[in-house]
């Protein structure tokens, strides 16, 4: 019986150990980039007129993983991938709908995987940039684990992947801007390291205009987002003091002014992602949100979706800072066959 007893115990000691070894490399090799990361500058850049005609659109892809056909374990479901071949199915549809769109003078894309057990370590970006070849394609890295472990059973693995910006005009330059707020730790360890990517672009009256990419947290109580709005804020504030024009796009993982939805916010919606509205007094008058009210650009992951059952909302948008006129904004409506996101489009004069 003592053997048995000790036996027992040696066993637990070695997965107790086991367990803070994980623990330690997944420390050591906590992905820590710096406030700001250059990712790319030009001695060319395109000089785009003050008076230019912009389109742009924003679509968080959901790393080609998140089709129809799949719910998700972190919003409440039990899958952690879909096939491979629903994968390769997912991404060739995307990119080929990014290439009918062609007219489009960049697009804001969120969550597309580099090189991901997820989705089976296909390389999204260089796909992109092979099919896309008359775009310039930007990566900032927002989600780089070298093991997620959960759930338990089926573990997520290695993650790499971030927000891209693609387009066809040579920017001055772009950055990775870090999000400020964390988890606690460890749980910080195998979550996002959030962030928005800035592309500047030189006008002729020697001011710029700033794209941002921008993904905000979504499995917090409020107080991550909270934090990276204060922070948004001010950077897109202090552009504007420089006479710069403004855009931002992304997924912003809450309602935008004037558009409130509680369906998220029970059990028909996400398991642990509370819905927030941006208010609106955020910023002062002159900056106009842009979305579609018409189009629903997110459904839940709590199962696949089911049209007419499966709850959506909308919190993929744009921002407009004063000086940049929106001729008009529109969702298009994919029936989320390839991503749990649908895109939106804009037009603007700038």
């Amino acid at each position: 019986m003592k053997k048995l007893i000790r036996g027992i115990a040696w066993i637990f000691g070695i997965l107790i150990l086991l367990f803070v070894l994980f623990l330690i490399v997944a420390t050591l090799t906590d992905y820590k980039p710096p406030a700001k990361v250059e990712l790319y500058v030009s001695d060319h850049p395109d000089t785009l007129d003050m008076y230019d005609t912009l389109n742009l659109m924003t679509w968080n892809i959901g790393y080609c993983g998140l089709g129809k056909d799949m719910d998700f374990f972190y919003d409440g479901g039990s899958q952690v991938r879909t096939s491979k071949k629903h994968t390769i199915n997912n991404l060739k549809a995307i990119r080929n709908f990014l290439i009918l769109n062609d007219t489009m003078d960049a697009f804001f894309l969120q969550e597309v995987d580099v090189s991901s057990k997820r989705t089976y370590h296909i390389h999204e970006v260089d796909t992109l940039r092979k099919y896309l070849p008359q775009y310039k394609v930007f990566l900032a890295l927002n989600y780089k684990v070298f093991y997620v472990p959960v759930p338990v059973a089926h573990p997520m693995g290695g993650v790499k992947s971030g927000v891209v910006l693609i387009s066809r005009h040579e920017p001055l330059r772009v950055d990775r801007m870090d999000y400020p707020g964390q988890y606690d730790w460890p749980i910080r360890l195998f979550m996002l390291d959030r962030c928005f990517l800035v592309a500047r672009f030189p006008l002729k009256d020697r001011t710029q205009l700033v794209l941002i990419d921008t993904h905000n947290s979504a499995f917090d109580n409020g107080e991550l987002k909270k934090n990276e709005m204060t922070f948004l804020k001010d950077f897109i504030l202090r552009e504007q003091q420089k006479g710069n024009k403004v855009v931002v796009g992304g997924d912003w993982n809450q309602n935008p002014p004037g558009f409130q939805d509680k369906a998220f916010n029970n059990k028909s919606g996400y398991k642990r992602f509370v819905l927030n509205q941006i208010p609106e007094n955020y910023l002062p008058a002159g900056w106009t949100w842009a979305y579609d009210r018409t189009h629903m650009t997110n459904r839940s992951n709590l199962t696949s979706f089911d049209p007419g059952k499966t709850p959506t909302t909308l919190i993929d948008f744009f921002l407009l800072s004063p000086g940049v006129k929106c001729l008009f904004t529109q969702g298009i409506d994919l029936g989320f066959e390839h991503s749990d996101h649908n895109p939106v489009r804009i037009r603007i004069c700038l």
